[in-house]
């Protein structure tokens, strides 16, 4: 394999798709320059980032994000505007959950690969991939939006519970939508006829422009302009500033460290899928010494978007004082479930006297 057959493999493929170390083969098996070098100490330091986000990051993840969901759920006549938009953010942060082991346990993440999946897999992964991005990042926006509305109008219906439940319902269908170019490509390699059509809609670099549109440039403008707003709100001294139907002060500080680190673990993602875009794949990267590099970032920019899945509840878990309490009504529910509590036995006593 050649130079420039390397670069034009990487022009048509996602770098992510292909096995770890395919990289490295721009160079001889003896080759022994820095070049070489650092391309086998980057694919060694994406194998060690793997295992540990699996042994540290993906237990938590899945124990907060299945918490987080069962916590509220079982207490749905508590449950504010945010807990409605967290939950959201919580089912897409398990798809998440069960797309990373796939794929970094595959020669795409670690050396020490336990399976290969063919290219069905990886188009069934990006969907997933794909939705569950676009539901992060819209339950963060629209999460910012609302917190602006409960704070300039109280006691609205605009920002109420059973809005905000059928406004995530819409986020869900509409990043099925969004990634409906993906469901495309997949099924196009299933069709033996008319492949004149499907080679059209074929065009992964419009997709991953339209990923780039919709999922990080709109959520980041309506974002930094629910914060401008939401700012002004704050210098402005109001009465209603003492209205206690408004929401907990601690939500604005979650709301804050949620959206910043939102945006902080998606952005290098996003910024990775624009350079593939406008740069790798029209060939404007002539040299494969610098293919190494980008592939590395590429997937770590990945790796960190994962963790999403993970920081988000935690996170929630200790700024959210209410719940603690939700969590303790749950347990002595599950406890009184099991056996008669005292309470319960005293009430039925006095019933019957």
């Amino acid at each position: 394999m050649t130079l420039h057959s390397c670069v034009d493999l990487l022009r048509v493929l996602d770098p992510c798709q292909s096995p770890a170390m395919w990289i490295c083969m721009v160079y001889n098996e003896t080759d022994t320059s820095v070049d070489f070098r650092l391309c086998r100490d980057f694919g060694l330091i994406l194998s060690i980032l793997s295992l540990i986000y699996l042994l540290v990051c993906f237990p938590l993840g899945l124990c907060y994000n299945v918490l987080l969901v069962v916590v509220n759920l079982s207490n749905k006549v508590s449950m504010t505007m945010p807990d409605v938009y967290f939950v959201n953010m919580a089912i897409a942060g398990l798809v998440l959950n069960l797309v990373a082991p796939v794929e970094l346990l595959s020669s795409t993440f670690t050396r020490w690969h336990v399976w290969e999946y063919n290219n069905e897999v990886y188009i069934t992964l990006l969907i997933l991939f794909n939705i569950s991005s676009l539901v992060i990042m819209y339950s963060t926006t629209l999460l910012s939006l609302d917190y602006y509305i409960e704070r300039a109008l109280p006691r609205t219906y605009m920002s109420s519970v059973y809005n905000t439940k059928h406004v995530c319902g819409f986020i869900w269908g509409g990043a099925v939508l969004t990634s409906f170019s993906s469901l495309l490509f997949y099924v196009c390699n299933h069709i033996s006829t008319k492949m004149v059509e499907c080679s059209k809609m074929q065009n992964k670099e419009a997709a991953d422009s339209i990923m780039m549109f919709i999922g990080y440039v709109v959520p980041a403008l309506a974002v930094l302009y629910a914060f401008v707003l939401i700012l002004r709100i704050r210098k402005e001294s109001t009465p209603l500033d003492q209205d206690s139907a408004r929401l907990d002060p601690s939500i604005h500080r979650l709301l804050l460290a949620s959206v910043c680190v939102q945006f902080v673990l998606w952005t290098p993602y996003y910024m990775t899928l624009l350079v593939h875009t406008v740069v790798v794949a029209p060939g404007y990267i002539s040299s494969a010494r610098y293919l190494p590099t980008y592939y590395f970032l590429r997937c770590v920019s990945k790796l960190l978007a994962f963790s999403s899945s993970f920081a988000m509840p935690l996170m929630y878990r200790q700024m959210n004082k209410n719940f603690s309490n939700k969590l303790q009504r749950l347990l002595r529910r599950l406890h009184c479930r099991d056996q008669s509590c005292p309470r319960e036995r005293s009430t039925v006593q006095q019933v019957v006297t």
